[in-house]
């Protein structure tokens, strides 16, 4: 049987463009997936043609890929399936417009805009013209997140009534970033709120709302301390999720910051940063939140279940790396942006248009929760940055 070929398109081509798109290149079998494959067919460098041109042999993309100098370039490839938008935050809404006005499937990085009312929009021109629109939170598509989901399901740790999730990574920002720079700087939507603590709130939602037949926004109350350019070093989080047929009232507890570290020694002796706890027992996953390895499911009847979930790839051997931040993997593990990639696969195979374990509804529900965190701390972004007003050159 023929396997179904995914062609991608590349927007931007900065550090977790190139991430993406390396995770491309391994053969899906190497995960246990053999009905689809991916393929790098173009990228696009705001640039120049000559930075597209590198990326796309960085990422050992299909010979014949094209590199363009311009995304309205990009977008009118024929021979493109699908669009990964890999612009800082600041940039989805008018880049997944583009990509959409011109009739391109969609996975756009998170947060998926700057604030709720542009994804708003962008949902309704995906209906509009019947296209797939999925948010890349990478993170919710490991066999580690779908089997902490598939635990809460199953009733093993009883009705859940709490989440505690924290990504702080130590950074100081003053002595690591430039004031251009895109986790501080308000043009480019910085802070650790849209960059760090999405990943909080993903853990908070995919185990109090996803997992719920009958789902219910949560309210609320938050606190922040801001950096010296209006953007959050710090943010504290607290929403209340009304009770559903499966459970009472739950809370999420979602923290982030700059300055302290959820895994200060790198050995895991902080213990986990997410804790599930439910009646019968809880469930923890260690840092990082965004692409933790580890978990460990503790009962009230004595059971203790430690799990390790290493990353798959095509193994020592095979001259390939993947990794991000100038960290690397060892040779031959991927960093598991792959997963992701296979869902949109699978989804345009199946004639879906939004992803299965996030759906657009959820996508917007977060966004309304930082944007409500925001307006409670008053941090701002300018408005070429907030408007729903396209296109907008920034």
């Amino acid at each position: 049987m023929s396997k179904f070929t995914l062609k991608w398109g590349i927007l931007a081509t900065g550090g977790i463009a190139e991430t993406f798109a390396r995770d491309l290149y391994p053969n899906p079998e190497c995960r246990g997936v053999k009905d689809i494959e991916h393929k790098v067919v173009a990228a696009a460098s705001s640039s120049s043609v000559k930075r597209a041109q590198d990326f796309l042999k960085e990422v050992r993309a299909v010979d014949d890929a094209k590199a363009y100098g311009s995304y309205e370039e990009l977008v009118k490839d024929p021979n493109v399936d699908i669009i990964y938008v890999a612009t800082p935050h600041s940039h989805h809404y008018q880049n997944a417009r583009l990509c959409l006005e011109a009739g391109k499937n969609v996975i756009c990085e998170k947060a998926f805009t700057s604030n709720a009312p542009q994804l708003e929009k962008l949902i309704e021109i995906a209906r509009e013209k019947k296209l797939f629109l999925m948010e890349a939170v990478w993170t919710r598509y490991f066999p580690l997140s779908i089997y902490v989901r598939d635990i809460i399901t199953s009733g093993k740790i009883g009705p859940v009534s709490r989440c505690s999730a924290d990504l702080s990574m130590h950074m100081i920002p003053e002595k690591t970033f430039d004031d251009s720079h895109r986790m501080v700087n308000p043009d480019l939507a910085g802070g650790a709120l849209l960059d760090l603590g999405i990943y909080s709130l993903t853990w908070v939602f995919q185990t109090l709302y996803t997992t719920q037949k009958d789902p219910k926004a949560p309210s609320v109350l938050s606190t922040m301390r801001k950096y010296k350019l209006g953007t959050d070093e710090q943010t504290s989080m607290l929403l209340t999720f009304p009770a559903t047929s499966d459970r009472g009232e739950a809370h999420g507890i979602a923290t982030t910051g700059m300055r302290t570290s959820a895994d200060p020694d790198s050995k895991a002796t902080a213990g986990p940063s997410i804790r599930v706890q439910g009646e019968e027992g809880e469930i923890q996953v260690f840092h990082p939140a965004f692409r933790p390895t580890k978990t460990k499911l503790i009962l009230k009847d004595g059971t203790v279940e430690e799990k390790d979930w290493p990353q798959p790839g095509p193994g020592k051997g095979s001259g390939w790396k993947n990794g991000f931040g100038g960290g690397w993997q060892e040779e031959g593990v991927g960093q598991g942006m792959f997963w992701e990639a296979d869902e949109c696969a699978f989804a345009l195979k199946e004639g879906r248009k939004e992803g299965k374990y996030e759906s657009l509804q959820e996508s917007l529900e977060i966004m309304r929760v930082m944007d409500t965190v925001r307006q409670q701390n008053g941090m701002k972004l300018p408005e070429k940055i907030e408007t729903l007003d396209y296109p907008v050159k920034l």
